[in-house]
């Protein structure tokens, strides 16, 4: 974690763009920086990862095809009290109302200079009241816990590295423990639904997690195969 990190606490934000460069230099950036990243394409990418996970702030931009960030902006603003900045390349006044009526919390045109959207976040972030009197979420994984609120997962004191994409995977299995989760809606949040080979790699990715969480891969207790489902998360 750099300088730029918030202190004591890993941020998960919701990065809307249909620009798939912007949107992994973002997310990389974003990373490098602190934050926990999950990547959406577009407006109905989103609603589907909004319908199964947590965030604590929404980045949005805002000329998308479908649906644009100020429609997406208001939908959010309807349920969830989470900070939303909105990107945009227009600069105009009439813009920046609109998205400030849509609920928005902040505003950055494009281009930018990637340092003022991190002073952005951190200022957005600073006036949201913490959450008070609230225990962490644990789950027990035999000798390892996953900290549900950070997203981190550990075995003793010591933390586990996690890949972006087991990070994304954890936090979705997590969200509904003891219940099988299809592989075609990991390929859709891991953001690889165009991708023929998709479950495969889901597949592949699920592997690779097994070796950090089990005590034997090869026959899982805590990450498990349900037959005609897909895959189930079992905290003791």
């Amino acid at each position: 974690m750099t300088e730029d990190a918030l202190p004591g606490h890993q941020a998960h934000v919701l990065l809307v763009d249909d620009d798939e460069r912007i949107r992994g230099l973002l997310q990389k950036f974003l990373m490098r920086n602190g934050y926990l990243i999950t990547a959406a394409r577009d407006a109905d990418h989103a609603r589907r990862l909004l319908a199964g996970l947590d965030f604590d702030l929404a980045i949005l931009d805002v000329m998308m095809p479908g649906d644009n960030g100020f429609v997406l902006c208001a939908e959010i603003r309807e349920t969830r009290d989470m900070p939303i900045l909105l990107l945009t390349a227009k600069g105009e006044t009439s813009d920046r109302i609109t998205g400030l009526e849509a609920g928005a919390d902040d505003y950055l045109s494009k281009p930018f200079e990637p340092k003022e959207l991190l002073l952005r976040l951190k200022a957005i972030l600073r006036r949201v009241p913490a959450s008070g009197g609230a225990m962490p979420k644990t789950l027990h994984l035999g000798s390892a816990r996953y900290d549900l609120d950070r997203g981190e997962l550990f075995r003793g004191q010591d933390p586990v590295r996690l890949t972006a994409t087991e990070t994304t995977l954890m936090r979705v299995l997590a969200a509904t423990p003891h219940q099988a989760v299809s592989r075609a809606t990991l390929v859709d949040r891991l953001g690889r639904d165009g991708e023929a080979s998709g479950e495969r790699a889901v597949d592949v990715q699920i592997t690779r997690l097994r070796r950090k969480l089990e005590q034997d891969p090869k026959q899982p207790r805590y990450l498990q195969t349900v037959r005609g489902e897909g895959y189930m998360l079992a905290p003791d």
